[in-house]
């Protein structure tokens, strides 16, 4: 049985340790003999930075480390290249000013080990200088390969201010890549975003952006007929073991989990540093997402609640998948590239094509929605972790004043400052709830006569729901309050009943229960039902 190469971003130690490896090297090929400047997007931990490191082992000419991949028998020739590789993640980004320390710092290092002298004092000019020099040193063109070039802006998108002052140092030591046109064999950045090409990419305007094209779909992450051919002894160590005998078919749960992404709507992908912890572990969790979600994406999502109700089946233009600026960050956008959302179909039509998006996997899925309600009420996942299972009995049993008592309890946690006066605040909430349960449940559903605000089907009951907020006078009297909560609730089922938002569900013999929910804030929750 192969080792498992977890946590191992190194294609050399991989491969002289026996660890598992998934063949990329046609991939690479077709990439030396196509263009010569490359941009990849792929979320965190999906192994990018081990696409770099083999491109990086191709272009020094280690052919020994290839046999048995598919480069090793084709016709490439091996012939040994300088390479620099800069990986972003690991220089100190905490502002602008130690992120031009760090790059000067790592400059220096490379000067060193080409036996080179730095005397430049800003990295434009050093990173300029190098590649002129390892040029003339070796006689031959220079690889740069730039892993995570956008981490010493994402690391400070919660600043404006200091995130721009990084953006634009990096404008300027990216661009040298243009002005050294001719001394260059090979240029690949990878990240996790899609800046715009004018944001930060303006003197590049020979960048090949490969994110999504159909030819290199799965260049990263592990293909889901790799999984048997790669894995099989895994999977048979973990079918042994007394705790997974209960899942029946463990391949199938395993897919379930870690299963899902795409870049081109057909090939599936499992998450490569989940499927690994998986194996290691020997258990069934959320080991990606645990592994950090960047702070400024929730914050997002706190600002505009709204959007997170529309995730499910979402379409898209690739315009507008790629927008990723400072200050016009789109939610869906941003959830996409960081592998919140992937493609799970791409609609041909004249014109752009359409991408539909959804959450790839139970993995994602439930973490990402646990942690929306951890975040929005700002409970803790323990309290939210138990309110969501409350609210499961509730709905499988029609009791839905248990619900709103744990409803309650779990608004009330909602801090003072963090309170949103919108509805599409606590519909947010409520939907994440439901959705974290496995319900099948539908946000702003449309009818030739409106839009429901959410609907949940089971397997004998439709819940057919309203939300609405309603703004209370401070030092309102409680004879007036309890006035406009019964007159909101009267309008959410009459709003119901008027639209008739009921009838396309009324011929499947379930039994449909309308629910009408006001909001004045916090733990001030009140419903009514109507069958």
């Amino acid at each position: 049985m192969k080792k498992l190469p977890t946590g191992i971003q190194t294609f050399r130690k991989i491969i002289e340790d026996d660890c598992v490896y998934i063949d990329k090297t046609q991939h690479i090929y077709n990439l030396i003999h196509g263009a010569n400047s490359y941009f990849l997007s792929r979320p965190r931990r999906f192994g990018k930075s081990l696409l770099l490191d083999t491109i990086a082992e191709v272009f020094h000419g280690k052919r020994e480390l290839f046999k048995g991949l598919w480069i090793y028998d084709s016709d490439y020739d091996f012939r040994k290249y300088p390479v620099v590789r800069v990986d972003m993640s690991g220089l100190a980004t905490n502002s602008p000013e130690i992120l031009n320390i760090s790059l000067l710092s790592y400059l220096e290092m490379r000067y060193s080990e080409e036996g080179l002298e730095m005397t430049d004092t800003s990295p434009v000019d050093a990173f300029r200088r190098l590649i002129f020099e390892m040029e003339k040193k070796h006689k031959e063109r220079v690889v740069v390969l730039i892993d995570e070039y956008d981490k010493p802006i994402l690391d400070l998108m919660n600043n404006v201010e200091m995130a721009e002052a990084s953006r634009e140092i990096l404008r300027g030591f990216y661009g040298v890549l243009k002005s050294m046109d001719s001394f260059l064999r090979f240029t690949f950045f990878t990240g996790v975003s899609r800046f715009t090409k004018t944001s930060i990419f303006s003197e590049l305007n020979n960048l090949t952006d490969i994110t999504l094209v159909e030819e290199y779909a799965d260049i990263c992450g592990i293909p889901i007929e790799n999984l048997e051919t790669h894995f099989r002894e895994h999977i048979a160590n973990l079918s042994s073991i007394d705790r997974f005998k209960h899942y029946g078919d463990i391949g199938d749960e395993i897919l379930a989990w870690y299963d899902g992404y795409s870049w081109d709507g057909r090939r599936r992908l499992l998450n490569p540093f989940s499927l690994l912890s998986l194996f290691e572990t020997k258990k069934i969790e959320a080991f990606w997402y645990s592994s950090g979600s960047p702070r400024f994406l929730i914050e997002l999502l706190k600002s505009k609640p709204e959007s997170f109700l529309n995730l499910k089946n979402l379409e898209m233009r690739e315009q507008v998948l790629e927008i990723f600026d400072i200050g016009k960050m789109e939610v869906e956008s941003l959830l996409f590239q960081s592998g919140y959302l992937t493609v799970k179909e791409i609609i041909h039509q004249i014109g752009p094509s359409l991408y539909r998006l959804d959450i790839p996997n139970m993995e994602v899925r439930e973490a990402f929605h646990l942690q929306i309600i951890s975040e929005f009420t700002e409970s803790g996942l323990t309290l939210a972790d138990s309110a969501y299972r409350r609210i499961a009995d509730s709905l499988k049993n029609g009791d839905l004043l248990v619900m709103l008592e744990t409803l309650r309890t779990l608004f009330a946690s909602i801090p003072y400052e963090l309170h949103v006066r919108a509805e599409a605040y606590y519909h947010s909430i409520f939907f994440a709830v439901i959705t974290l349960l496995g319900f099948d449940i539908d946000a702003e559903v449309s009818t030739s006569r409106g839009r429901i605000d959410a609907v949940l089907e089971l397997d004998d009951k439709v819940y057919i729901i309203e939300f609405k907020y309603a703004e209370c006078p401070i030092n309102t009297s409680e004879e007036t309050k309890r006035a406009i909560v019964n007159k909101t609730l009267a309008d959410g089922i009459e709003q119901i009943n008027k639209k008739g938002y009921a009838n396309k569900y009324q011929a499947g013999g379930k039994t449909i229960i309308k629910a009408a929910f006001v909001f004045l804030g916090r733990d001030e929750i009140e419903m009514t039902i109507e069958y």
